[in-house]
């Protein structure tokens, strides 16, 4: 329940910090426009946005408006017309039916991963909501994998330590092309004389008594000294070592929980 708080706030700051403002969709590949003219009915029309970035208008043919905001290729389309003496004074009105140029894609420990546009400034935050959040397996951390001028770049965002410490300048604005991944939990586990030996998640700054009572606490023949864990080394290896209640426990640690002797 308060790992779900945490996540509803980061979601509700996101909303915030986006603000009501948005800016014209850029138009590209595959976007599919409704075009209307005011009082020329027979001007209207639903094209595809070609490869080359272009759309076929009535009586223009093909014009170029990939790389346009909707605004810019309202008034280049107007102008066309009115330079060509189709019309005195050309309204125009670009609808975005279709957003296919500038998809996000949020993978990994969402409740709804796939492909999602971005329809004006829009933040990691905003996609993980329309992506349902993150998933019960997933961690507090994310990747943003992010081109920009022929470079690719990798963010990582604590997503929980972001909205604690009210950082929201590391919940970056994203662009067509971006990922965001969500990785696993990390996770460790416990066997040996618990209730409910096996892997469970680990918890920020949790301790091998915790990770025990997430194993449903001792058996009757469970000792509460003597608890081990083997851990993984630097080198890749494994090693073994005897632990206290209080020290905290490591991503991929196996705790043994031994028979008592009494």
């Amino acid at each position: 329940m308060k790992r779900l708080m945490q996540w509803m706030m980061a979601a509700w700051l996101a909303v915030a910090a986006c603000g009501a403002s948005a800016a014209d969709v850029l138009l590209g590949p595959g976007d599919v426009v409704k075009m209307t003219v005011y009082g020329s009915p027979d001007l209207a029309v639903e094209a595809r946005v070609s490869e080359s970035g272009k759309m076929t208008v009535p009586l223009l043919g093909p014009v170029q408006v990939g790389g346009l905001s909707t605004s810019q290729a309202e008034k280049k389309i107007g102008d066309a017309l009115e330079k060509g003496g189709y019309l005195k004074k050309a309204q125009v009105n670009l609808l975005v039916t279709t957003m296919a140029s500038a998809q996000v894609s949020v993978l990994g420990q969402v409740n709804r991963p796939g492909r999602y546009p971005v329809d004006g400034p829009r933040k990691v935050l905003d996609l993980l909501a329309l992506a349902g959040g993150i998933a019960p397996e997933g961690g507090d951390t994310i990747d943003l994998v992010r081109t920009r001028d022929g470079k690719t770049s990798r963010e990582t965002i604590d997503v929980v330590e972001m909205v604690r410490k009210g950082e929201l300048n590391r919940d970056f604005e994203v662009n067509g092309g971006d990922v965001i991944f969500v990785e696993r939990a990390p996770r460790a586990y416990v066997m040996g004389e618990v209730q409910r030996p096996g892997a469970f998640r680990i918890e920020r700054g949790m301790t091998v008594q915790q990770a025990v009572s997430a194993g449903g606490g001792l058996t009757q023949r469970g000792s509460n000294s003597g608890w081990r864990v083997t851990r993984r080394d630097g080198n890749g290896g494994t090693r073994t070592i005897d632990v206290k209640g209080s020290d905290l426990v490591q991503t991929d640690d196996v705790i043994t929980v031994r028979e008592s002797w009494f």
